[in-house]
């Protein structure tokens, strides 16, 4: 299994320059619009260039053009750039590299592309056929079969990756899965659970509602069901003062329940690199202090990758949680800083005095004059 060893941004989003290594596990840690969400979309891009359906043009439409990824701070006609370096379990290296802009028409155009494999060059656009036909450089070679062959392990790793950030709303509304697929919000969740095989479903629900009921300990039994149009819904009974308890729809689970049930599904779901936004929504604390673990279990079991974001004190109170893990967001006057907890001495040092990662990290992330929300109600 192929893994991302280093992220290389350039005029994306909130980055006029990034280069970072990564772990197996990468925490990210920042202010609100601190580019937390933008730096997990990179790799969003990458899976969105490899998958079916998808591709360099439709690619850059959702995120509503060129002009709209290209880093406020760059300068005029910068071309934005996307880079990473992977290593496969044989401990052989790849590289891929995109750089584009856009024409005058505003279509979205290939600048750069190169594919390496331990520093031999596989791709290395424009090539002569490119530049006898300019067409081409509307799409990247990862994305067409006829060209990709030499690597397509590369780009089905691309497609392997999932992002989950479950809305509960829109689970709450399961005609609003019609016509969705892989809904990075949730929208289509069940109709994910309902698209599984029966026997992968039953044993993953089984595992599910074991751990549910941990957090939830009144739960008794989860089960997905169909409604008369074929819809599937989730149901879920509850101890009750009743003799047979009392059974609940997806409708009436908190959001708590509904984001944990995501979370649970996902890191069961095998794949590739797993990107999880602030997964300690609506869970109680204690449950929050856990989540390390887990992951890291998950981990050990499946081999993937999973990156975070968060905000919270609870999770980063883990002590198995690495300075080399946490990446730091620092917005500037020209993009967003980001560097590992360990580019910073003082970190290592009040680690060494007893602090926790969280009482050293979140203040270094607070907005500088927080407390004049406060104030709000006397403007």
């Amino acid at each position: 299994m192929l893994r991302f060893r280093r992220l290389r941004l350039k005029n994306w989003k909130n980055f006029e320059s990034v280069d970072i290594d990564l772990r197996d596990r990468m925490f990210l840690v920042g202010p609100n619009a601190s580019g937390k969400s933008n730096l997990l979309d990179a790799f969003r891009f990458l899976r969105d260039l490899g998958s079916s359906g998808g591709g360099f043009a439709e690619a850059v439409c959702r995120r509503e053009g060129v002009s709209t990824i290209r880093c406020l701070a760059a300068r005029r006609h910068s071309d934005i750039e996307v880079g990473v370096e992977l290593r496969d379990k044989m401990g052989n290296s790849w590289s891929y590299e995109l750089a584009f802009n856009q024409d005058n028409q505003r279509r979205p155009v290939v600048r750069t592309e190169r594919v390496l494999r331990d520093a031999e060059v596989i791709v290395w656009r424009p090539d002569e056929d490119d530049r006898r036909d300019a067409a081409r450089l509307t799409q990247t070679h990862l994305e067409q079969v006829n060209a990709n062959l030499p690597f397509r392990d590369l780009t089905a790793f691309f497609a392997s990756i999932r992002y989950l950030h479950i809305v509960p709303q829109l689970v709450r509304e399961p005609d609003r899965s019609v016509r969705r697929s892989n809904d990075p919000f949730g929208g289509d969740f069940l109709a994910q659970v309902a698209r599984t095989t029966a026997r992968t479903q039953d044993a993953r629900m089984k595992r599910i509602r074991e751990a549910v009921g941990v957090a939830v300990p009144q739960l008794d039994e989860l089960e997905l069901t169909r409604d008369v149009r074929g819809v599937p819904h989730l149901r879920a009974r509850y101890q009750h003062w009743r003799q047979h308890g009392a059974w609940q729809s997806e409708r009436q689970l908190s959001d708590g329940t509904l984001r944990l049930l995501g979370l649970l599904w996902a890191t069961l779901d095998g794949g590739g690199p797993l990107l999880l936004e602030e997964p300690e929504l609506s869970l109680h604390p204690e449950i929050v202090r856990v989540l390390p673990q887990m992951l890291a279990r998950v981990q050990r079991r499946t081999g993937r990758q999973i990156f975070l974001s968060t905000h919270s004190p609870d999770l980063l109170c883990d002590t198995g949680i690495g300075l080399d893990e946490t990446l730091l967001f620092a917005p500037k006057n020209e993009g967003t800083r980001v560097s590992p907890a360990t580019s910073e001495r003082e970190i290592g040092q009040l680690l060494d005095a007893g602090l926790s990662l969280a009482e050293i990290v979140i203040p270094r992330t607070r907005p500088a004059d927080v407390t004049q929300l406060a104030l709000f109600a006397d403007a």
